[in-house]
């Protein structure tokens, strides 16, 4: 079961007045609960570190974005 949106959801350099300059966004979720175990979780993370790119600021929480207003959101869920 995977939902798939328009729009970024990540980030907090972008707001209900600033949109991001790359478009179109979408982002697919899958909506089935997925267990992941603290372990797996640090292995992810160690491997992001052995990337030959530099992922090192991947491997910390982030801010989330406020909410977009709704008269400003797609209502374009594809199921």
């Amino acid at each position: 079961d995977v939902a798939k949106y328009t729009g970024s959801t990540t980030g907090t350099s972008r707001n209900n007045e600033i949109c991001s300059g790359y478009t179109p966004i979408t982002w697919q979720v899958d909506r089935k609960c997925h267990l992941v175990s603290a372990s797996t979780f640090d292995k992810m993370c160690a491997d992001m570190l052995s990337q030959r790119d530099d992922m090192s600021t991947d491997v910390y929480p982030h801010g989330s974005r406020e909410l977009v207003a709704d008269h400003l959101a797609a209502n374009n869920l594809n199921l």
